[in-house]
This record gives C-alpha cells, sequence and structure tokens, in this order.
C-alpha cells in the first residue's frame, strides 16, 4: 500500500477499536474483487444487452458483509476517502498474495522500463551506459548503430563528464536516463572525455533500434558453424534473427549454435515465429495448458532445417529461451549443452487499468512438444553439462569459453 492509504486506514482503526488491520486489508481487497464482478456484469451487458436476463454470479454472505462495511466506512469517514487509491492497493495486495513472482502490479514508471526492452526500440541518444567507478562519470558501455551517438562517433569506453553543463558524477545511472528518456527536450549537449581530452558533441533523440541479435562463422575440423547469440525476445528480435540466419545460410554453414544464456525470455510470440523457421507445420512448437485443458500450438513454418543444431544455456536462460530448446530439442534432436535452466514454465497476460497502471497474471503453463512442464527447479537439464570456467571469467574471448568451444567440438563431429 502506498503512504496515503496505510494513513487513511490507521486514523480508520484508531477512530473504530473494533478493526483490526486484518480485517480492514481483507476489507478492501474483498470490495476490489467486488468492483471486478460488478465491472464484468456491466461491460457484458453494455456489449451485449440481450444477456441481461442471464444470472449474474451471486455474492455470498460473508461478501455482502464486507461490502456493507465498506460502504458504512466510506460514507461515514469523518474525511474524504480516495476509493481509487484505496482500491489500486487492494488490487496491488490480492496480486502479491497470490505468491507468483511473475504475476505483477506495475505503475506507469515500471511498465514504461519494461516495455522499452520488451519493445525492443525507444526514443533517445542510443547508448548503453554504467557507472566508472575509477572517476565516477558515465562510462559508454555500447553504441547503438545508427542512433544519433553513433552518427556523432562515440563508442565504447568515452566517459560522459557532463550533459547539458551537469556533471555526470552527481547522478546515478538512473537519473540520467530519466533526464534524457523522459525530457521533453530533443537536443542535448554532452561533455566527452576520451583519451585526456574533453570534446563537445550534440545529440538528438532519435528512434533507436536496440540489437538483440548477433551473428558469426566458426571454423573447426573443416566445417562452416553459424553461430546466433540472442540476448532477449523483444517485439523486433524475430525480424533480427531471420535477417542474420538467412546471411549466416547464404555462407553454406554446415551447422548452427544459437546461445540463449543469460536470456530471461520475452514474448512468446517472438520465440514462436523463430521456431517456424525451424520446423514446418506438421511439428507442435509447444503446448498450452490452461485449467487442465491442454492446447498443441503447430509450428507456423513452411520447412525443416536438416543442418545440425546445438543450443548454450545457463541458469539464467528461462521462460522463452526454454520454449526455443524444448522445441528443438524435442522435434529436431538438438543438443543442449551447459547448464541447467532456470524453469520457467508459465504464461503471463498484461492487463491494463483505466489510471493506467498495468498487471500481469499468469493464466497458462506452457510445456514442450512432448509434455515436459519446466516450472520452478526443475528447469531443463542439458545433454552436456559445461561449467562456465575461471579463465573465461576472468579473460572473457571466444578462445577461453569453454561451453562454446565444447558446441563447436559436439557439432563439427
Amino acid at each position: 500500500m502506498d503512504e496515503q492509504t496505510e494513513k487513511e486506514l490507521r486514523k480508520l482503526m484508531e477512530r473504530n477499536k473494533d478493526f483490526k488491520i486484518q480485517e480492514v486489508v481483507i476489507l478492501v481487497i474483498i470490495t476490489c474483487l467486488f468492483s471486478f464482478f460488478a465491472g464484468t456484469a456491466f461491460m457484458r451487458m453494455r456489449q451485449n444487452p440481450k444477456q441481461i436476463e442471464e444470472p449474474l454470479p451471486e455474492m455470498s454472505e460473508e461478501l455482502k458483509s464486507f461490502v456493507e462495511n465498506y460502504q458504512y466506512i466510506i460514507g461515514s469517514y469523518y474525511e474524504n476517502v480516495d476509493e481509487e487509491s484505496v482500491l489500486d492497493a487492494a488490487l496491488a495486495t490480492v496480486i502479491e498474495q497470490l505468491g507468483d513472482p511473475h504475476s505483477i502490479y506495475m505503475d506507469e514508471d515500471t511498465y514504461s522500463d519494461m516495455n522499452m526492452t520488451l519493445e525492443g526500440s525507444y526514443s533517445g541518444l542510443g547508448i548503453a551506459i554504467s557507472k566508472d567507478n575509477e572517476t565516477g562519470y558515465m562510462e559508454i558501455k555500447s553504441v547503438f548503430p545508427g542512433s544519433s551517438a553513433d552518427q556523432a562517433g562515440l563508442h565504447e569506453g568515452d566517459r560522459i563528464v557532463s550533459v547539458d553543463g551537469q556533471e555526470t558524477q552527481s547522478l546515478t545511472t538512473s537519473q540520467f536516463s530519466e533526464q534524457v528518456l523522459k525530457s521533453t527536450k530533443q537536443d542535448f549537449q554532452l561533455e566527452i572525455l576520451r583519451d585526456g581530452k574533453t570534446i563537445l558533441v550534440n545529440l538528438s533523440k532519435s528512434g533507436v533500434e536496440i540489437p538483440s541479435v548477433e551473428s558469426k562463422v566458426f571454423t573447426k575440423n573443416d566445417k562452416k558453424i553459424g553461430y546466433l547469440y540472442v540476448s532477449i525476445f523483444a517485439n523486433n528480435t524475430y525480424k533480427q534473427f531471420k535477417d542474420q540466419l538467412e546471411d549466416l545460410e547464404k555462407q553454406k554453414i554446415d551447422g548452427l549454435i544459437i546461445d540463449v544464456r543469460d536470456n530471461t525470455g520475452g514474448h512468446l510470440t517472438a520465440v514462436s515465429k523463430m521456431i517456424g523457421l525451424f520446423v514446418d507445420s506438421s511439428y507442435i512448437a509447444y503446448q498450452l495448458d490452461q485449467d487442465g485443458t491442454r492446447q498443441k500450438v503447430h509450428s507456423k513454418g513452411d520447412e525443416t532445417k536438416e543442418y545440425p543444431i546445438v543450443l548454450l544455456a545457463n541458469s539464467y536462460s528461462a521462460s522463452a529461451s526454454e520454449v526455443l530448446i524444448g522445441s528443438l530439442r524435442d522435434n529436431l534432436g538438438a543438443k543442449l549443452i551447459g547448464e541447467k535452466t532456470y524453469g520457467k514454465g508459465t504464461v503471463q497476460d498484461l492487463i491494463t487499468l483505466e489510471n493506467g497502471d498495468k498487471y500481469k497474471i499468469t493464466t497458462k503453463k506452457w510445456l514442450t512438444p512432448k509434455g515436459t512442464w519446466v516450472n520452478d527447479t526443475k528447469g531443463l537439464i542439458p545433454d552436456i553439462e559445461v561449467t562456465l570456467s575461471d579463465e573465461y571469467r576472468n579473460n572473457p574471448s571466444d578462445e577461453t569459453d569453454n561451453q562454446l568451444q565444447k558446441a563447436l567440438e559436439e557439432i563439427s563431429k
């Protein structure tokens, strides 16, 4: 609950000693449920007036009692009560009480941050930043291709001394991002420190596509092996993946490695399309289970790949990553190398409220084509378990990446 709601409830308890805090919280929660039933009924009547005669859900005596008490409290309390805030807090409490880490209530700011990542695009300068512990300035970690920063010649390692005259030493990375992204301004002046010299750069906000797929080609045992790394399943990931897969296939690859290490998931629609690039419509992409009813979701593809595929994953590979792994392993015998995956076997729906807040609620389970449910600690067990070496952690490169090297060894046999 927010501070205002807690204050109101505290005043209420002081005025009426017969109410306990648990009772008041339950009261607003039940009222929220009542509002839901009432709203559902109203929407049904608006959408189809002929269905008015259908019986509506009846309230139990307990629910009626709570509603009556709520109406008495709102009507009798000596100050005005912000009912919208009370009901929003009640809804958030209902979702929290589910005990499901994937069902969450989100205000506008929280959703905006999440949505930017899942959309795969935003309006900004086109840089990813971190705090430089040595100087306290912002350090550019990467520059997105085609962005304003890219066109201005900024690159990884540049330090941002100030933005519009304000030194970045006084800002956190979140504050810097908010200052740019949420500002109505379009143009910014950055003071850049590079090789001991400072330069002034003028940048303008523009549409930025966040890259989520990287590709390259390795040669192993006289075979050409394609490699695709997928960082997240955003709305634009499918197109990036498809374009780069087609480019690899034009180079006549003999096999493919798909790397979803540290990929925590994303849109189910994105991974569904990606599965369609590998198997035709005779294959089951995955299964959905809602209230015990199974639905087999078939691939939308029109061809089935014949070259061998190896998948790389670790304990942070979750959700849509596991959908991809499960589908290609069950259907094509693709090998999984690395570590056991996270284990998220549920699907969430996104609901938008009138005030702009949103919540995600788990509504379904998903299963692999052969019916495996990966949820909780189960995950997907690798065919070949390989723990990432300390050598790679201390000196990261393709050569020291023992999981990648094992995948190259297996696929080139």
